[in-house]
């Protein structure tokens, strides 16, 4: 009981010293040189950001500056042009330029808006891929199809992480979050990506990709068309360059290549010639 007591006691006595000390706090930061300010506020996430902004007026003011936004925009949207951008950059000196620039808060509101965007068509492919893998596959057109959706709405890798790296949603969908990092954001096989993938809890999901070739002639007769068949790990193909597998699923159905297909589980197959492997 002594113990409760004294803590209680040390207790009060901080949150005393902090009440009295609020004034003197909420002085020092009205009086913080402006580049400095944003300087602290660059440095945050946008979840920080918002509550940062949430506790005093001078830090609300601040927290809706174009030159912190802008900054974000850019780092989140990599792919994003000029053309995508407002018109002009709002980089003032000081709040009061800067709520009177015609462009204050554009950049604040085009990464709010693109973060909807971005939610309501990662949900529509997620529906296009349920609707074309019913039977739990999913031919390589559609899922070419599914990553062509991406690079057109040029998501990022945080849109990839918050939107497809989910392990409630289809291994198919997380597989088309691998291969847009790997194949459209320049993200290098290694450790990053698969840090990403078991942060997700998505890293150990398998997937089994089959592909058909046309059969070879001899002596002017056709065999029959060559089933090959590799169920591998999300986690193996973002660290080993598998030309094998990538190669397939970046080109498609081309030259001998007849037919492409990806799917969640396994399917027994009867061809002339059959080779399974697992990673």
């Amino acid at each position: 009981m002594k113990v409760e007591n004294g803590d209680r006691r040390r207790t009060d006595s901080f949150l005393s010293f902090c009440s009295f000390q609020q004034p003197k706090l909420a002085s020092i930061i009205n009086y913080l040189p402006h580049d400095v300010a944003i300087k602290i506020a660059s440095l945050l996430q946008v979840r920080d950001l918002c509550a940062l902004s949430c506790c005093s007026t001078f830090w609300r003011e601040l927290c809706v500056s174009d030159s912190i936004w802008e900054s974000l925009v850019r780092k989140r949207w990599p792919l994003l042009t000029s053309f995508d951008f407002p018109s002009s950059s709002s980089s003032s000196t000081s709040s009061s330029s800067s709520a009177n620039s015609p462009n204050f808060k554009k950049w604040r509101k085009l990464y709010l808006k693109r973060h909807v965007e971005l939610g309501v068509r990662a949900r529509s492919v997620e529906k296009f891929v349920e609707a074309c893998s019913r039977s739990e596959s999913l031919e390589v057109r559609d899922y070419l199809n599914a990553v062509e959706t991406l690079i057109a709405t040029r998501f990022g890798f945080e849109d990839v992480q918050r939107f497809l790296f989910n392990p409630k949603v289809n291994v198919l969908l997380n597989l088309i979050g691998v291969h847009y990092c790997l194949t459209c954001l320049g993200i290098q096989q290694g450790d990053e990506l698969v840090e990403s993938l078991r942060a997700s809890e998505i890293s150990d999901r398998h997937v089994c990709i089959k592909w058909w070739k046309v059969g070879r002639w001899i002596y002017g007769f056709r065999r029959r068309d060559e089933s090959h068949s590799r169920w591998v790990s999300l986690a193996y193909l973002a660290t080993e360059d598998d030309e094998h597998v990538l190669g397939v699923l970046r080109r498609g159905t081309i030259h001998e290549v007849v037919r492409v297909q990806i799917s969640a589980v396994g399917h027994t197959s009867t061809p002339w010639s059959y080779k399974t492997d697992q990673l």
